[in-house]
């Protein structure tokens, strides 16, 4: 089955072994989702989308979100707790553009890639996406989430 999302153009195929568990996030998976913004700290999409997002930490925690960003070969956790990071591989796992560029990457839970972005997205498309997952919505009915 394919799904195409419309956020930055990207067509997301899950069948597709390209889309297999990205190993330099692994500590992620299983625990976490995981959202990797990559560009300079001079980048205004970036400061856009990192503001945007840590405007609703509740959401972020609510939905076991990990904001992540990489500048050059540097990783910043700016939501939830990430260890020995890996920069250079996380931008070569995710095929990420060059030092630099904006984009950001969406992972769920299972460590497979979920949204690629060219533009800043906002909160509620990208926590209605989130939301639309298959274990987000198996965790919505557990009474402690």
């Amino acid at each position: 089955m394919s799904k195409t999302l419309l956020y930055g153009a990207t067509k997301i195929d899950e069948t597709n072994s390209a889309y297999a568990p990205v190993e330099s996030l692994a500590q992620f998976q299983w625990k976490n989702r995981v959202f990797v913004v990559f560009a300079d700290r001079d980048n205004s999409r970036a400061a856009r989308q990192e503001n945007q997002l840590l405007a609703d930490r509740s959401a972020l925690d609510e939905r076991d979100l990990v904001v992540l960003k990489i500048s050059g070969a540097g990783v910043r956790s700016h939501f939830g707790a990430a260890d020995s990071l890996d920069g250079e591989a996380i931008r070569r796992d995710l095929k990420a553009p060059g030092t630099g560029e904006f984009a950001a990457f969406l992972l769920g839970k299972d460590g497979t890639v979920k949204l690629k972005l060219s533009e800043p997205i906002t909160n509620g498309e990208l926590f209605a996406i989130v939301d639309s997952m298959p274990m987000r919505a198996a965790e919505s009915l557990k009474p402690d989430k």
